[in-house]
C-alpha cells in the first residue's frame, strides 16, 4: 500500500471510520489533492460506496464544463458515483463566497445522500497558508490551530500530506488533474501566498512548511488546556448562557479577554484584539446599571450589559400570538406552557414577584383571559398600590431591559394586565384572605 494509502486507513481508523457500509462523500474538484484522495480512497476501502461530489462554478466558461467532464469520465474509470451541481448565478466572485456555497454545496448533498462524512482534500501546505493569511489578518491561539482534520461531518484524511507528496502521488500513477487557471490569479489573497509569501519563506528556512504545521499542532494542545480551564471558570460565573456581571469583573483581566474572544468565535463574528477590547471597555463602562446598556456586534446581535448579567440577545423579537383563557387548564405558547389551576388552601409562603407561579383571587373576574406579549394602551395597577399606571412605566419602575420587554409574558384582560410573568401581579388580583387560583408559566428550553 502507498504511503498516502496507510495515511488513509489510520486516519479512517483513528475516527472510527473504516465501516464499509458507511457512504464517504467527497469533495472532488477534480485537481491533484481531490484527484489523490479519491483515486486512494477507492484502492483503500474498494467496498465502501464513494460519491464523487463536484460543483461547477461556471466562472470560466468552457473550461469548467471541461473540467466537470474530466471529473465525470474519471469516476466512470475508477468504479465511483458521480454527482455535480452547478454554482447558482449571483454568487460573487470571491473566496469567501465560493468556499460558502461549496460548503452548502456539501451539506445538501449529506442529507441528499443520507451520510454524515464529507472528505476533502486539503492538505500540509493548505494548512500553512492558511495560518499565513490568519497572521495578517489577525488572529488569536484559535486562528493558528489552522485547519482541523474533523469538524462536525467533515474529514481531512492529506492534512499531515505535502502538496509535493501529493503531486508525485498523482505522477507516480499516471492521474491527469485538472489544472485550474484560476489557482494562478494573484489578485485571490491565498493564491498569493502561495506563489510569492511561501517561496520567500522557504528561502530563510526550507522546513518553513513543516514548522508552521508542527506551530498548529502545539496551538490546538495550548487551547485544549485553555478550553478546560475556561470550562471551569464558565461552570462558576455563567447560567442559563448569562455571565454573572460581578464575578465576571473579579476575573483575571487575561480571562475576561478570553471570554469576549470566545464570544465572537461561538457565534461566527469577525473579530481583531481593537473589537475584543472596545467590548470589554464597554462592559467596565455599563457594570453598575441597574437597568442596562446594549451594544451592536451585528445586525442581528447585540451584547447586553446590566449589573447583574452579561449576555447576547437578538436584536428583534417577534411577537408571539396571542393565547386566550377560557377555562382551567393547560395552554401551550410558542415560548412556554401556562398552567391555570383551582386552588382554595391556605398559603404559607407566596412566590415572590420574579417566580413563574402566582396565587391569586379571581373571584372578581369572569373568565376571558389572554396570554400574550405587551400592546399598546395596557396599563396594570402594581401590587401595593391604589392607582393604575401605564404597563411601559411600571416595567421601567422594574428595571426591565428594553430588549426583553417584548418577550414578556402577560395575563390580560383588554388592555387590563393582571400578572406580568417573572414580573409581578396586579393588585385587582391580589390574595386578601385564601388564593381562588394557582398560576404557573414554565418557559420552553
Amino acid at each position: 500500500m502507498h504511503k498516502i494509502g496507510s495515511e488513509i486507513r489510520s486516519f479512517l481508523q483513528k475516527y472510527n471510520l473504516d465501516n464499509k457500509d458507511l457512504i464517504y462523500l467527497v469533495g472532488f474538484s477534480g485537481g491533484f489533492d481531490s484527484m489523490c484522495l479519491l483515486n486512494e480512497l477507492k484502492k483503500t476501502v474498494p467496498k465502501n460506496k464513494i460519491i464523487a461530489l463536484h460543483l461547477n462554478h461556471k466562472w470560466r466558461g468552457a473550461q469548467s464544463d471541461l473540467e466537470e467532464k474530466n471529473c465525470k469520465e474519471f469516476c466512470e474509470e475508477i468504479g465511483v458515483e458521480f454527482y455535480s451541481e452547478d454554482l447558482p448565478k449571483g454568487v460573487s466572485q470571491t473566496e469567501t463566497a465560493a468556499r460558502k456555497a461549496r460548503y452548502e454545496f456539501f451539506d445538501r448533498c449529506a442529507k441528499k445522500f443520507n451520510s454524515n462524512v464529507v472528505f476533502t482534500a486539503h492538505n500540509k501546505n493548505d494548512n500553512a497558508e492558511t495560518i499565513i493569511y490568519r497572521l495578517c489578518t489577525g488572529t488569536g491561539v484559535m486562528g493558528l490551530q489552522g485547519i482541523s482534520e474533523n469538524r462536525d461531518i467533515y474529514y481531512r484524511p492529506l492534512l499531515n500530506t505535502t502538496r509535493i507528496e501529493i503531486e508525485n502521488y498523482c505522477k507516480k500513477n499516471n492521474l491527469n488533474p485538472n489544472n485550474d487557471t484560476s489557482n494562478f490569479d494573484k489578485n485571490y489573497k491565498r493564491n498569493y501566498i502561495r506563489a510569492e509569501v511561501i517561496p520567500a519563506l522557504l528561502k530563510v528556512n526550507s522546513n518553513v512548511v513543516e514548522n508552521i504545521h508542527s506551530l498548529s499542532e502545539i496551538a490546538l494542545e495550548e487551547s485544549e488546556i485553555i478550553n478546560r480551564y475556561m470550562e471551569q471558570v464558565e461552570q462558576k460565573i455563567v447560567k442559563d448562557e448569562k455571565i454573572d456581571t460581578q464575578k465576571f469583573l473579579k476575573l483575571p483581566k487575561a480571562v475576561q479577554t478570553n471570554f469576549i474572544y470566545n464570544i465572537f468565535i461561538d457565534n461566527n463574528l469577525d473579530y481583531d484584539r481593537k473589537k475584543i477590547f472596545g467590548i470589554l471597555d464597554f462592559i467596565y463602562k455599563n457594570s453598575k446599571l441597574k437597568s442596562g446598556k446594549t451594544c451592536s456586534l451585528t445586525s442581528d446581535l447585540w451584547l447586553f450589559v446590566s449589573e447583574k448579567i452579561i449576555r447576547i440577545i437578538a436584536k428583534n423579537v417577534g411577537k408571539q400570538p396571542s393565547v386566550f383563557i377560557i377555562k382551567e387548564g393547560c395552554y401551550e405558547t410558542e415560548s412556554g406552557i401556562f398552567e391555570i389551576e383551582k386552588f382554595t388552601k391556605q398559603v404559607r409562603k407566596f412566590p415572590s414577584s420574579d417566580d413563574d407561579c402566582a396565587y391569586v383571587d379571581l373571584s372578581k373576574f369572569d373568565f376571558g383571559f389572554e396570554l400574550r406579549t405587551r400592546q399598546d394602551g395596557d396599563v396594570i395597577r402594581p401590587y401595593g398600590l391604589g392607582g393604575s399606571q401605564k404597563l411601559k412605566k411600571y416595567l421601567n419602575a422594574k428595571k426591565i431591559p428594553n430588549h426583553e420587554k417584548d418577550s414578556l409574558i402577560f395575563l390580560a384582560q383588554d388592555n387590563e394586565i393582571l400578572w406580568a410573568v417573572n414580573v409581578g401581579i396586579s393588585d385587582k388580583i391580589k390574595v386578601v384572605k385564601n388564593p381562588t387560583h394557582r398560576l404557573k408559566y414554565t418557559k420552553k428550553r
